[in-house]
Protein backbone atom coordinates (compact mmCIF):
# COMPACT_ATOMS: atom_id res chain seq x y z
CA UNK A 1 0.00 0.00 0.00
CA UNK A 2 1.04 3.61 -0.67
CA UNK A 3 0.44 6.89 1.22
CA UNK A 4 -0.86 9.59 0.10
CA UNK A 5 -1.14 13.15 1.73
CA UNK A 6 -2.39 16.20 0.49
CA UNK A 7 -1.55 19.60 2.26
CA UNK A 8 -3.86 22.88 1.30
CA UNK A 9 -3.51 26.27 2.61
CA UNK A 10 -3.52 29.56 2.01
CA UNK A 11 -0.44 31.69 3.46
CA UNK A 12 -0.98 35.27 4.66
CA UNK A 13 -0.41 37.48 1.31
CA UNK A 14 2.42 39.22 2.34
CA UNK A 15 4.21 35.80 3.39
CA UNK A 16 3.10 33.88 0.43
CA UNK A 17 6.54 34.59 -1.27
CA UNK A 18 8.38 33.20 1.22
CA UNK A 19 6.62 30.18 2.15
CA UNK A 20 7.47 29.80 -1.55
CA UNK A 21 10.93 29.83 -1.16
CA UNK A 22 10.91 27.28 1.53
CA UNK A 23 9.20 25.01 0.14
CA UNK A 24 11.70 24.77 -3.04
CA UNK A 25 14.43 24.42 -0.54
CA UNK A 26 12.82 21.01 0.31
CA UNK A 27 13.15 20.27 -3.44
CA UNK A 28 16.41 21.61 -4.03
CA UNK A 29 17.63 18.95 -1.57
CA UNK A 30 15.73 15.92 -2.47
CA UNK A 31 17.48 16.46 -5.77
CA UNK A 32 20.79 16.44 -3.84
CA UNK A 33 19.52 13.83 -1.41
CA UNK A 34 17.48 11.86 -4.48
CA UNK A 35 15.20 9.29 -2.07
CA UNK A 36 13.90 6.21 -3.81
CA UNK A 37 9.92 5.64 -4.20
CA UNK A 38 8.68 9.18 -3.41
CA UNK A 39 6.49 11.55 -5.24
CA UNK A 40 6.07 15.00 -3.78
CA UNK A 41 4.85 17.83 -5.98
CA UNK A 42 3.66 21.77 -4.96
CA UNK A 43 1.06 23.81 -6.33
CA UNK A 44 0.23 27.21 -6.01
CA UNK A 45 -2.38 29.29 -7.03
CA UNK A 46 -2.03 33.25 -5.94
CA UNK A 47 -1.54 32.38 -2.14
CA UNK A 48 -2.89 28.84 -2.13
CA UNK A 49 -0.69 26.20 -1.81
CA UNK A 50 -1.08 22.61 -2.49
CA UNK A 51 1.70 19.84 -1.46
CA UNK A 52 1.24 16.36 -2.61
CA UNK A 53 3.64 13.78 -1.10
CA UNK A 54 3.23 9.98 -2.06
CA UNK A 55 5.53 7.47 -0.67
CA UNK A 56 5.29 4.35 -2.83
CA UNK A 57 6.58 1.37 -0.80
CA UNK A 58 6.17 2.43 2.81
CA UNK A 59 3.46 3.81 4.88
CA UNK A 60 6.69 6.00 6.19
CA UNK A 61 6.91 10.26 5.67
CA UNK A 62 9.77 10.23 7.96
CA UNK A 63 11.84 9.95 3.78
CA UNK A 64 10.44 13.84 3.89
CA UNK A 65 9.75 15.37 6.77
CA UNK A 66 13.31 14.14 8.23
CA UNK A 67 14.78 16.11 5.91
CA UNK A 68 16.14 19.66 7.59
CA UNK A 69 15.16 21.90 4.92
CA UNK A 70 11.16 20.81 5.47
CA UNK A 71 11.96 20.82 9.16
CA UNK A 72 12.69 24.63 8.26
CA UNK A 73 9.61 25.12 6.06
CA UNK A 74 7.56 23.00 8.89
CA UNK A 75 8.82 25.02 11.30
CA UNK A 76 6.89 28.11 11.11
CA UNK A 77 4.09 27.22 8.40
CA UNK A 78 1.45 28.39 10.66
CA UNK A 79 2.24 31.98 10.97
CA UNK A 80 2.72 32.12 7.17
CA UNK A 81 -0.69 30.51 6.51
CA UNK A 82 -4.39 32.42 7.10
CA UNK A 83 -5.40 28.84 8.99
CA UNK A 84 -3.25 25.65 9.53
CA UNK A 85 -2.79 23.63 7.04
CA UNK A 86 -5.52 21.09 6.21
CA UNK A 87 -4.05 17.54 5.30
CA UNK A 88 -5.43 14.38 4.07
CA UNK A 89 -4.05 10.77 4.23
CA UNK A 90 -4.96 7.98 2.75
CA UNK A 91 -3.27 4.42 2.27
CA UNK A 92 -3.89 3.52 -1.37
CA UNK A 93 -2.90 0.77 -3.47
CA UNK A 94 -2.03 2.41 -6.32
CA UNK A 95 -3.33 1.18 -10.12
CA UNK A 96 -1.61 3.37 -12.63
CA UNK A 97 0.07 6.48 -13.30
CA UNK A 98 1.62 8.58 -15.39
CA UNK A 99 4.58 10.75 -14.25
CA UNK A 100 4.77 9.76 -11.23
Amino acid sequence: MQRVTLVRYAAKPDRADENQALSLEVFDELKKVRPDNIAYALFRDGVDFVHLFVNLREDDAGVLTDLPTFQAFAKDVNDRSEAPPEATRLTLKLLASYGL
